[in-house]
């Protein structure tokens, strides 16, 4: 596959380098350089915010029969380009082409979604006495800026153009320099199924630099992101400024909790797939097993087992199970908190090191009894790093998943069903898997709680989340 030529879209143009800076874009898996791409600079963002203005007073006038038929139409064509974006997203983000073909129906069933979500923004009528009429009605919030992370280069750019165009804004995105043509098919699908050039825009930059710059704009309504808790802290006091609404969508450190009662072979043969999906850089990946004392050793030795056999290469490749971490300062980070663990007293069951001599391979790696003191235990190692310690009970067991500050995703095994509405009740996040780790879809709002975010996406949430509420009274 030929790496495509990467730019920024600003009112339909395809803004090359030119006099700008760039950022190399690099194949993880080989670390060899593929595109080059500009970086924008002030009068980019100045360019963006004004014609984001001009989008969303074009857009906000339109049916919503208009936007199902851009979305609609969109998700036809990612089908249709299936293959030539994921084979993108592979090359430059490092993930396995069944993944990135998952990720492209991901996008595409979202926009499918939306396509019928939009024709029901219903308002309502209220009661009043003859001679006077209230109503409550939803509108668009504005121009929205959204900053997507580079693990999902398809699905995340979906979430964050779908929800804007859905609701009659206009959006200004800033994906991943990392994963740069991923998000440009994304819009190019948009533009292509008759989104007016003016709605959407993408560009690339330093990232403070974008965020300060389009915060600052009394022309942005929203900010949607997804990314670290410390950059999403951040970008909400930047938002504060102007009272700019906000979508946070932030890390995690995800509680899988394994029960004696549970069916611990099949557990381990979906967990550990998951735990290594995307070289275990996905926000939601189960990452603390926190087992039932007397299936502790059978768990843990069994994931060890299915871990090593995990077959790490080149995403592109046939057969390949796991591919690279997505940059060169991800197997740095990994690597340091397995040793700080190691050295504090966790067990190396399996992995531990990085593999090859080129590109960016880590792996698959199980710590076992670690202690809870060491930064790997606390801080989301976002990595193919799955953590197994013992507890004796339930309540002690929940009381590990609630620990820490974090509460995205939540999982939970067992067969006791007054135990399953136990956990559904108890475990502080915003999505829980009992028995199950499908915990995202379409229709269904994906978000956390306390440090993992606020607000949602996906769903008539994420919908939602583009919308304000107006009520208007007559006498």
């Amino acid at each position: 596959m030929t790496y495509p030529d990467v730019y920024m879209i600003i009112d339909g143009e395809r803004v090359g380098v030119g006099h700008r800076r760039t950022h190399a874009v690099v194949n993880p898996a080989t670390g060899v350089v593929i595109g080059q791409l500009p970086l924008a600079d002030a009068a980019d963002l100045d360019r963006a915010l004004a014609v984001a203005d001009e989008g969303f007073r074009i857009w906000r006038q339109s049916s919503a029969q208009q936007r199902a038929a851009v979305l609609s139409g969109a998700a036809a064509l990612l089908v249709q380009r299936q293959e030539e974006i994921a084979r993108i997203a592979c090359a430059e983000e490092g993930k396995t082409l069944p993944e990135a073909r998952i990720e492209v129906m991901m996008a595409a069933g979202l926009f499918n979604f939306y396509a019928g979500e939009v024709q029901r923004l219903y308002g309502r009528t209220l009661v009043r006495p003859t001679g006077m009429r209230s109503t409550v009605t939803h509108e668009p919030v504005g121009p929205v800026a959204a900053f997507a992370p580079w693990n999902f280069p398809i699905g995340n750019p979906g979430r964050k153009l779908g929800a804007p165009v859905a609701a009659g804004c206009s959006v200004i995105m800033k994906p991943a320099e990392e994963a740069p043509a991923s998000a440009l098919a994304v819009l190019q699908a948009l533009l292509d199924a008759g989104l007016p050039k003016e709605v959407a825009q993408i560009v690339f930059g330093v990232p403070d630099e974008v965020s300060r710059h389009l915060l600052a704009s009394p022309i942005i309504r929203k900010l949607s992101f997804t990314g670290s808790t410390v950059v999403g802290k951040h970008l909400v006091k930047l938002a504060a400024d102007n009272c700019i609404r906000t979508t946070m969508e932030l890390g995690g450190h995800g509680p899988v909790l394994v029960f004696a009662d549970a069916e611990i072979d099949r557990v381990l043969d979906i967990a550990v797939g998951h735990k290594y999906r995307n070289a275990g850089q996905v926000c939601v990946s189960p990452t603390r097993f926190i087992v039932e004392e007397s299936v502790f050793e059978r768990f843990r030795d069994g994931f060890a087992t299915r871990a090593a056999a995990v077959k790490v290469g080149n995403g592109a490749e046939d057969g390949i199970q796991m591919g690279p971490m997505a940059n060169p300062r991800r197997p740095e980070a990994i690597d340091a908190m397995v040793t700080e663990a190691v050295a504090a007293g966790a067990r190396l069951d399996t992995g531990g090191q990085r593999i090859g001599n080129q590109g960016y391979f880590y792996a698959p790696t199980v710590l076992s009894s670690v202690p809870l003191s060491t930064r790997i235990m606390n801080e989301e190692p976002f990595g193919p790093v799955a953590l197994i310690n013992p507890y004796a009970d339930e309540a002690a067991m929940i009381a590990e998943a609630n620990r820490l500050p974090y509460g995205l995703a939540a999982y939970a095994w067992t067969t006791d069903a007054a135990r399953q509405k136990r956990l559904a009740r108890e475990l502080e996040a915003g999505m829980v898997g009992i028995n199950t780790v499908a915990i995202g879809g379409a229709d269904s709002p994906f978000g956390g709680v306390k440090w993992s975010g606020h607000g949602a996406e996906d769903g008539p949430e994420g919908l939602h989340a583009c919308l304000v509420t107006k009520a208007v009274h007559e006498g």
